[in-house]
Protein backbone atom coordinates (compact mmCIF):
# COMPACT_ATOMS: atom_id res chain seq x y z
CA UNK A 1 0.00 0.00 0.00
CA UNK A 2 1.42 3.41 -0.95
CA UNK A 3 1.52 6.41 1.46
CA UNK A 4 -1.53 8.08 -0.14
CA UNK A 5 -3.58 4.91 0.26
CA UNK A 6 -2.37 4.56 3.85
CA UNK A 7 -3.61 8.09 4.59
CA UNK A 8 -6.98 7.25 3.05
CA UNK A 9 -7.20 4.11 5.17
CA UNK A 10 -6.52 6.26 8.26
CA UNK A 11 -9.43 8.52 7.33
CA UNK A 12 -7.43 11.33 5.73
CA UNK A 13 -7.81 12.65 2.20
CA UNK A 14 -4.77 13.62 0.19
CA UNK A 15 -5.17 16.76 -1.92
CA UNK A 16 -2.65 18.25 -4.30
CA UNK A 17 -2.16 21.99 -3.87
CA UNK A 18 -0.65 22.79 -7.25
CA UNK A 19 -1.61 22.20 -10.83
CA UNK A 20 -0.07 22.89 -14.22
CA UNK A 21 -1.15 22.05 -17.73
CA UNK A 22 1.99 20.00 -18.24
CA UNK A 23 1.29 17.94 -15.11
CA UNK A 24 -2.10 17.07 -16.59
CA UNK A 25 -0.84 16.59 -20.16
CA UNK A 26 1.93 14.24 -19.01
CA UNK A 27 -0.65 12.02 -17.30
CA UNK A 28 0.90 12.58 -13.88
CA UNK A 29 -2.31 13.86 -12.33
CA UNK A 30 -4.32 10.96 -13.75
CA UNK A 31 -1.77 8.50 -12.36
CA UNK A 32 -1.98 10.04 -8.89
CA UNK A 33 -5.77 9.80 -9.00
CA UNK A 34 -6.24 6.39 -10.59
CA UNK A 35 -3.22 4.48 -9.32
CA UNK A 36 -2.21 6.18 -6.11
CA UNK A 37 -5.57 7.30 -4.70
CA UNK A 38 -5.25 11.08 -4.76
CA UNK A 39 -8.56 12.50 -3.53
CA UNK A 40 -8.56 15.90 -5.17
CA UNK A 41 -6.81 19.02 -6.33
CA UNK A 42 -7.14 22.51 -5.00
CA UNK A 43 -5.97 25.80 -6.34
CA UNK A 44 -6.13 29.49 -5.62
CA UNK A 45 -5.03 32.67 -7.41
CA UNK A 46 -1.48 32.44 -6.05
CA UNK A 47 -1.06 28.84 -7.19
CA UNK A 48 -2.55 29.69 -10.57
CA UNK A 49 -0.27 32.73 -10.92
CA UNK A 50 2.76 30.54 -10.26
CA UNK A 51 1.61 28.06 -12.92
CA UNK A 52 1.17 30.87 -15.47
CA UNK A 53 4.44 32.67 -14.73
CA UNK A 54 6.75 29.69 -14.20
CA UNK A 55 6.71 28.42 -17.76
CA UNK A 56 5.47 28.93 -21.27
CA UNK A 57 2.43 26.63 -21.14
CA UNK A 58 -0.06 29.51 -21.09
CA UNK A 59 1.73 31.95 -23.43
CA UNK A 60 -0.06 30.90 -26.61
CA UNK A 61 -3.49 31.02 -24.99
CA UNK A 62 -2.82 34.38 -23.37
CA UNK A 63 -1.56 35.86 -26.66
CA UNK A 64 -4.65 34.60 -28.49
CA UNK A 65 -6.99 36.03 -25.86
CA UNK A 66 -5.22 39.40 -25.99
CA UNK A 67 -5.58 39.44 -29.79
CA UNK A 68 -9.30 38.75 -29.27
CA UNK A 69 -9.47 41.91 -27.16
CA UNK A 70 -10.04 40.19 -23.81
CA UNK A 71 -9.21 42.08 -20.62
CA UNK A 72 -7.27 40.55 -17.71
CA UNK A 73 -10.39 39.32 -15.91
CA UNK A 74 -11.68 37.63 -19.06
CA UNK A 75 -8.25 36.08 -19.69
CA UNK A 76 -8.08 34.68 -16.16
CA UNK A 77 -11.61 33.34 -16.48
CA UNK A 78 -10.84 31.64 -19.78
CA UNK A 79 -7.59 30.11 -18.56
CA UNK A 80 -8.92 28.93 -15.22
CA UNK A 81 -11.97 27.22 -16.70
CA UNK A 82 -10.29 25.41 -19.58
CA UNK A 83 -9.64 21.82 -18.59
CA UNK A 84 -7.12 19.90 -20.69
CA UNK A 85 -8.67 16.87 -22.34
CA UNK A 86 -6.45 14.28 -20.68
CA UNK A 87 -7.61 13.30 -17.22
Amino acid sequence: MNPIQELEKAGQSMWLDFITRQFIADGKLAKLIHEDGLSGVTSNPTIFQKAITSGKEYDESISRLIREGKNSVQIFDALSRRIPRRL
